[in-house]
This record gives C-alpha cells, structure tokens and sequence, in this order.
C-alpha cells in the first residue's frame, strides 16, 4: 500500500528532560512580537497564586517582526513584562537554550542589580545607564535558575521522582509520535542517570537513551570508574560519554568566533569553559575509555576543540575513540578537513540550519556563511559522517523537518540556503538511521534493518528515499516497533 519500513530513528542530540519540561510548560516559538510574549505570560499569571514562578521557551529576538519598544541590541527590556506582571517570578528560556529573559521580581528573588559582576563565561545585558535589562547570556543564567531551584529543592524525594517519570512519559511519547525509538541524550546529571537507571531496570524507559554526563573534572574523576553502563535494561540505558560546553550559540551572539560579528563588531561571542578544564576532562576521557562530546558552535570554538582532542589523543587519534562535537555549525575552511583526518564526529541537527538561516549572514556576514556554515557536504566528502536531530527542545523533536533540511535546505518562503552542502536522500536517511549508531558504539545492534539487530522499526505511509521532496515534512509514522514489541500511539 506503499508504506515503507526503514530502522528505528534516533535523535542524535536532544534533550529528554528538557523536553518534557517544555511540554509542560508556554511554548513562545510562535510569536511574532514582544508584546505577544507578554501578553501570553500575563495570562496566565492571572490564572496562578502571586509569587508563582512562570517559565517558558522559545522566543527569539532575530525571529520577531518587530523590536520591542524598549531593548538593547534587539533584546527586550524587562520593563514592560514587569510592569504587566509585576507579583510572579518570569524565567523564559530563549529558544538556542543558551540565554533567558527574566522579570524584576525574578531578579529580586535572584539578588541581581547593577552591581552583580558577570559571571565567567556569562554576561548580564544592561542598559546604557548600567542597569540590567533582564537577559542573562550563557553562564549567567545561573544566576536566575539558582533563584528559580530553591522552588524544587522544597519538592519531596518522591514529588521530584514522579515530576521526573512525567516528563520521561511526555517525551518518549513525543519521540515515538515521530518514528524516534532511541535518543542521544546531551547532557545530564549522575543522579539524573541514577534515575534513568532504575526507570531502565524496571521497563520504565519509553525509549532507548545513550545518556551524556554533564560534570566538571573533580566530579568526573571521582565517579567515572563506576559509572560507565553499557546496554541497562536490554538495551535501553548506555551511559559512556561526557558533555561539555565551550561557547554558546550564535543566535544570542555567544559562539565563539574567531573574528567579530559582523552584526556586532564588539563582540566575538563567549567562551564558556576554560581551555585548561576542557583539557583536563580530554584527558579523563582518554584514560578511562570515555566518549567526550563538545558543544562548539563558532569556529573558534570548533578550532579549540579540535587542537585539544589531537593533542589529547596524540598517537590514538587514528584509533577508534568517536569523540564527537556537538553542533560543528560554523567553521574556518582549513578546519573542515580535521574532522575525517582525526576521525572527530560533527554530530550536526539539520533544522538549525534551515531555523537560524534567517540571521546566519547577518551575524556572520556573506563570505563566512558561504565557506563555513552548516557545511554537510564538503564535511562528508572529507570523510566525515554526520549524526542528524533536532536538539530538542531548542527545536520541535520532528525528524521530518531535519530530513527534508538536509536534502533541500530550503526555507519557508522558498529560498535555500547554500544549496551545493545538502546531503542526498541516503544520507539523510543515513544520518537518521546507522550514523547515530556508529556515533554511539551501537552498529552491532541498531542503525539497520539486519538479522541479529534489535527489531527497532518503523512503518511510513511513504517511501522517505523516493517521495518527492516536500513529501518529507507530510510522511507520518504509522507503526513503531522498540525491541520487536509495537509501541504505536495514536494521536
């Protein structure tokens, strides 16, 4: 009937929690204007006790029709948010994840004023008279979700569990919706992959997680031997890598790059973990069998990491360590053929590129957007392989909108961007499929439809290989199998 079955998907950058957390929480993606932000939020301030915290995610200041009466570089001041909802605490996550808008009474709960330094790594937008706008870059957004945790710390151990399983539930039913059957989980805690754990050893896990610990060098010293888990839960839990980040995203303007913005001369983004720590945790990774994953963004982050993985991994760069960089969005064209010459893995989600193109040459201007933006195709061709997803819930967990992303690059109203670096249909379906698999030590057991592999499937009403392309966005999951066992919800 012209349905097709291909190998379970697999989100090879998401964030499971996060992304339960934002299904429960205002999704501002769709805004056009500030001033819709604010309104959605005083809404339902009027439905929630005074002192209630309100959070939301999504909005994003290059995506709005308009700029707010009041901003500083485009992004808004608070003053109008906290005049219309001045007694509830707003924390709204921008829509890279990597800043967040906060209300005068969140920073008063948060002891923010114009006297609270930026953090390492961080930066407190102010006005002109050195006062704090309420957006907070990178690492100093801590200083907000400090304030906003003290909430969840009077949570009980069993309240916090249960929170935890419903945004597990929500998220893996959200994957399995979209053909998704395991996720490469960017970033979590070791009491968060305690939690996993248990859920894993009593079929609790909707679907299969390759969890990445986030931790700095004393943590990881002290708990790595034990804490490396290979297939929990037949197959559900693997727990072999670690996540760092060394700058921010370039939405926001904290990708680190090698020369200005060309949108903000002043600035060359943020580098938000030391070069030294990065080191130490390479060197971790290397004697302890770790996999190590970088979020690097601008090409002087993706320049930093590559100089430490080969430093790191000296004689062993040619031996099988798949260290990964998460993102790989924008690199100096001499950078580009490091990737396939130290087998470093660009684990890239094909909807950012297709998201963010609206301001990539505003930020970048023309020239470094066309030699190093989102570059699959001269990565590939240099020997690369190219894990796909969507980097959930930066984006919408949908694989179709990164699958057509990469083979057409086309936008919304028409227009591509850089055509000549899309990747064919096999690739595409290839970055889905076997790639993350690769990308995780899995190929034995996942990424392809072969005797012996676990029966993770799932059935299309049309031929993803085929199909014309703007099929791609409308083809529908009608059947998912995890393990052989049917896990189809119906909508």
């Amino acid at each position: 009937g012209g349905q097709t079955i291909t190998p379970g998907l697999t989100d090879s950058h998401a964030h499971s929690m996060g992304l339960g957390h934002s299904l429960q929480i205002l999704s501002l993606s769709e805004a056009n204007t500030w001033s819709e932000i604010v309104n959605q939020v005083k809404q339902v301030a009027n439905t929630l006790p005074k002192g209630t915290w309100i959070a939301g995610r999504g909005w994003h200041q290059s995506k709005w029709t308009v700029k707010p009466n009041q901003h500083v570089d485009g992004y808004p001041d608070h003053t109008t948010m906290s005049n219309a909802v001045p007694d509830h605490p707003v924390v709204l996550t921008h829509a890279s994840g990597h800043a967040l808008f906060a209300n005068e009474a969140a920073m008063k709960l948060a002891q923010v004023g114009a006297d609270t330094p930026d953090p390492i790594g961080g930066e407190i937008l102010k006005d002109a008279a050195g006062q704090p706008i309420g957006v907070f870059r990178e690492n100093a957004a801590g200083l907000i979700r400090r304030a906003q945790s003290r909430t969840t710390q009077r949570m009980t151990n069993r309240a916090r569990l249960e929170l935890t399983r419903q945004h597990i539930r929500l998220a893996g039913d959200a994957c399995i919706r979209h053909g998704i059957t395991s996720v490469h989980d960017a970033g979590s805690s070791f009491s968060a992959a305690r939690t996993y754990r248990e859920l894993a050893e009593t079929n609790e896990l909707p679907v299969r997680l390759t969890l990445m610990i986030r931790a700095g060098s004393q943590s990881l010293s002290a708990r790595m031997s034990g804490s490396r888990w290979i297939g929990i839960g037949d197959g559900f839990l693997t727990v072999r890598s670690v996540k760092v980040s060394i700058d921010g995203a370039l939405g926001p303007h904290g990708a680190w790059l090698l020369q200005p913005y060309s949108d903000l001369p002043t600035k060359r983004g943020l580098n938000t973990l030391s070069l030294v720590e990065l080191e130490r945790i390479a060197e971790l990774c290397k004697r302890h069998d770790w996999q190590l994953c970088v979020h690097a963004i601008g090409d002087r982050a993706n320049r930093e990491v590559l100089d430490i993985y080969e430093k790191v991994l000296g004689d062993d760069v040619g031996s099988d360590h798949r260290w990964r960089i998460e993102h790989a969005q924008h690199l100096a064209p001499v950078d580009i053929p490091r990737f396939g010459a130290l087998g470093v893995i660009p684990a890239m989600q094909a909807n950012h590129c297709t998201s963010d193109a609206i301001f990539v040459p505003r930020r970048l201007g023309e020239r470094r957007s066309a030699q190093g933006a989102y570059v699959w195709r001269s990565l590939i061709d240099t020997g690369a392989i190219i894990p796909n997803g969507t980097d959930a819930p930066v984006e919408h967990i949908d694989p179709r909108v990164s699958l057509y992303a990469a083979v057409t690059r086309r936008l919304t109203g028409g227009e591509t961007f850089y055509p000549k670096q899309c990747m064919t249909r096999a690739e595409a379906l290839l970055s889905y499929t076997l790639w993350p698999a690769i990308a995780a030590f899995q190929e034995k057991d996942l990424g392809s439809i072969e005797v012996g592999k676990r029966a993770d499937l799932v059935m299309w009403d049309t031929n993803l290989l085929t199909c014309p392309p703007e099929q791609i966005r409308k083809a529908r999951a009608t059947r998912v199998w995890i393990g052989g066992v049917d896990k189809t919800i119906q909508d």
